[in-house]
């Protein structure tokens, strides 16, 4: 504390020695004058922290799925064989076609690996347009009310920017080569299953995004609870 601060406070001391309340009041000026800042942030800041922290979220989020085995070798996001698929696998288990149904799921996974990178500036455009009242929102809402928000509001526009871009994922890792060799290896088993219902890529498209946010919702989670996660001023002064 500086020398003109100590006089300022030991002036404020006396000034609040008789008024009623004068413990709390102290106790918020001494916070002021030992930290340098306020302890409530402005609407304004609130929304720039919540984008910040999406932001922030959202950059982790694409450096840990979007790199070799970032799906693949993470229980909580790995995708796993389509539903309909199922009896399919199953059955090609018992026969000792384990490899096949294995290549199958390693290819959606190299796929979604291979799709988040290109993801990421359809995420920030996102995070960009929410509006200031909804960040004030989220800020006094749980541990996860920026990435619900995020997902309530700009799933359908985020899975329409990342369709086209798992898309080519697919094509390049051979993804379509392993149905193909999946659904070939099945014989007869495929007749009991509805293949037309199936969409590989928006099937990948929708276990990425699921990836991707549930991820960011950890991170947000991280910012709120622990103070070394926030990396920032500003970050700081909202979620402190």
């Amino acid at each position: 504390m500086t020398k003109n601060r100590a006089i300022l406070l030991f002036i404020a001391i006396l000034s609040l020695a008789g008024c009623a309340g004068s413990a709390e009041l102290l106790d918020d000026l001494i916070d002021q004058q030992t930290n340098g800042t306020s302890r409530t942030a402005t609407q304004a800041q609130m929304a720039a922290a919540v984008r910040e922290a999406l932001n922030q979220g959202n950059a982790r989020a694409v450096k840990s799925l979007g790199r070799r085995d970032g799906f693949m070798k993470n229980p909580q996001v790995r995708i796993p064989m389509p539903q309909n698929l199922k009896s399919i696998d199953q059955g090609l288990r018992a026969i000792g076609q384990s490899k096949v149904a294995d290549e199958f799921v390693l290819s959606m996974n190299r796929a979604a690996e291979a799709a988040v990178p290109l993801a990421k500036d359809v995420l920030v455009d996102a995070i960009r347009k929410m509006t200031v009242k909804d960040a004030v929102n989220i800020v006094r809402g749980p541990d996860n009310a920026a990435t619900q928000y995020f997902r309530t509001t700009s799933e359908a526009t985020l899975r329409k920017g990342m369709l086209p871009i798992v898309s080519n994922a697919t094509t390049r890792v051979g993804v379509t080569r392993s149905y193909k060799s999946l659904i070939q290896q099945a014989g007869p088993l495929s007749a009991f299953v509805d293949l037309k219902s199936l969409d590989i890529d928006t099937y990948v498209t929708r276990k990425t995004l699921d990836g991707l946010f549930l991820l960011i919702a950890q991170e947000e989670k991280r910012i709120r609870e622990n103070p070394v996660a926030r990396t920032t001023e500003l970050l700081k002064l909202v979620f402190g």
